[in-house]
């Protein structure tokens, strides 16, 4: 027998035992996102091809993305639908000091007409207007990109490994929350736009702008201003859509005191 070599040692791993920091780091920056990196394989030929995409969520997070069938990662995704989404911007400094996650995803299109399909057409062009001018293109389509894992990295030495339920919001009951979303924001911006600009002015501590909400969810608010993204995560989960209008009230009063 060979004698052990103390030099060697057994590799150590460096994933963290995932916690609700963790899992708010991940949330956050999957609410956020603008755009991100879509990893797929190249139809025809199975090597591997990334592309930018813009981004924007469902109620419950799931990514949503918008592209055309002259595309090649759409051509991608039609033949395997395995995909892998990375986000997170990176700031001032080396980039890779920044916090990203990496999702493990499936992607699923959305066929035109349908109740989801209508949904995510409103929630997506909130997040981004300008798409308008061709989201109802015949070539373009959305898909969900339905999570199924995610890798966190939150800078150096703080890596963590996150399952679907890590990163999504509980919905309960689902179609309660569907029914309400849509009009609830519509009122916001249209009756509320005070109460909005608070929100992200004062309690997201984010510059002046003219501030509109682009979602809420039982956990929180999406507020968006041009190309900024603020994220009012609520004080608790919300377990039904009645909840909604007293935080609402609530988080103004706040704003409004400080």
């Amino acid at each position: 027998m060979e004698p052990e070599d103390k030099n060697e040692r057994e590799p150590q791993s460096v994933v963290r035992e995932t916690d609700d920091a963790s899992r708010r780091l991940a949330r956050t920056l999957l609410r956020k996102a603008r755009f991100g990196a879509l990893a797929v394989l190249e139809a025809g030929t199975g090597l591997p091809l990334a592309s930018r995409v813009a981004v924007a969520t469902d109620l419950d997070g799931t990514p949503v993305i918008l592209t055309s069938t002259l595309s090649g990662h759409t051509a991608a995704i039609l033949e395997t639908p395995v995909c892998s989404l990375l986000l997170g911007e990176p700031g001032k400094g080396d980039p890779l000091a920044h916090p990203r996650v990496s999702l493990f995803c499936k992607a699923h299109r959305i066929e035109r007409g349908g109740d989801v399909h209508q949904r995510l057409r409103r929630r997506y062009l909130l997040r981004h207007p300008k798409a308008e001018l061709y989201a109802d293109f015949g070539d373009f389509s959305f898909f969900r990109l339905e999570l199924e894992r995610a890798s966190l990295n939150g800078g150096f030495g703080k890596a963590f490994e996150l399952q679907s339920e890590d990163m999504l919001s509980p919905l309960g009951d689902a179609e309660s929350w569907i029914a309400m979303e849509g009009g609830a924001v519509t009122h916001m911006n249209e009756d509320h736009a005070d109460a909005v600009k608070l929100y992200a002015e004062v309690l997201c501590k984010a510059e002046t702008a003219n501030w509109r909400l682009a979602g809420l969810d039982p956990e929180g608010l999406d507020l968006v201003a041009g190309d900024k993204v603020e994220r009012l995560w609520f004080a608790n989960v919300l377990d039904q859509p009645e909840e909604v209008r007293p935080v609402l009230v609530n988080l103004a009063r706040e704003a409004r005191g400080a």
